[in-house]
């Protein structure tokens, strides 16, 4: 049931990371546990285990300004898109980027009159209903390492994503040196997820 006196929010949670055994797919579980156990809904998008295509084709680039034909490819992930009020990104960084995957989810599916409006040149925010976003992440570098080449995952969510959406909430949730995180470091990090998805 939702929580007393808050409205039913439907939370779009996007996964990517191709091992289910991994320690992300442990966090894109607690999150979907504890979107789910405060009433949420949650519509949950395991890329890989849908096996979402991520490559933009030729076509779809030819096709990429033509609304609102330009969303037929993708047109069931377009829908779960506007249907959310939350937005929430459980993904490794790798070579200091998205995966593959959600990289090509955003290129195929946040398109021009689904995430943005051109006008006169300028990219006007389209996702405003989306009111709430989150970026849970783990890095194998440490946070240094990550600032020294500007952190880009960091600044894609807070940054670009945030500007499509302008949430009134957001958090980016990062686990930096994973490479030597121990089994302490991993445990807290989840209960941090969980109490930030709380409040979110």
């Amino acid at each position: 049931m939702p929580e007393s006196g808050a409205q039913m929010t439907r939370a779009l949670v996007l996964s990517a990371h191709p091992c289910p055994e991994s320690f992300s797919q442990a966090l894109h579980a607690k999150v979907v546990e504890t979107l789910e156990g405060r009433g949420w809904e949650v519509d949950d998008c395991d890329l890989y285990a849908e096996g979402f295509q991520p490559v933009l084709t030729e076509a779809e680039r030819r096709a990429y300004h033509d609304e609102p034909e330009n969303i037929e490819p993708v047109r069931d992930y377009v829908e779960r898109v506007q249907a959310a009020d939350a937005l929430v990104m459980v993904f490794p960084v790798w070579n200091f980027g998205y995966p593959a995957m959600l990289k090509g989810f955003l290129d195929r599916v946040f398109l021009p009159g689904v995430s943005f409006k051109l006008v006169d040149g300028k990219v006007k925010p389209n996702l405003t209903h989306i009111r709430k976003l989150a970026a849970v992440t783990t890095y194998g570098g440490t946070r240094l390492r990550a600032m020294l080449v500007g952190d880009p995952p960091r600044k894609c969510v807070t940054r670009a994503v945030w500007h499509v959406c302008r949430p009134s909430r957001m958090r980016y949730l990062a686990l930096y040196d994973m490479n030597r995180a121990t089994d302490s470091a991993r445990r807290s990090f989840l209960n941090k997820v969980s109490f930030e998805m709380r409040g979110l």
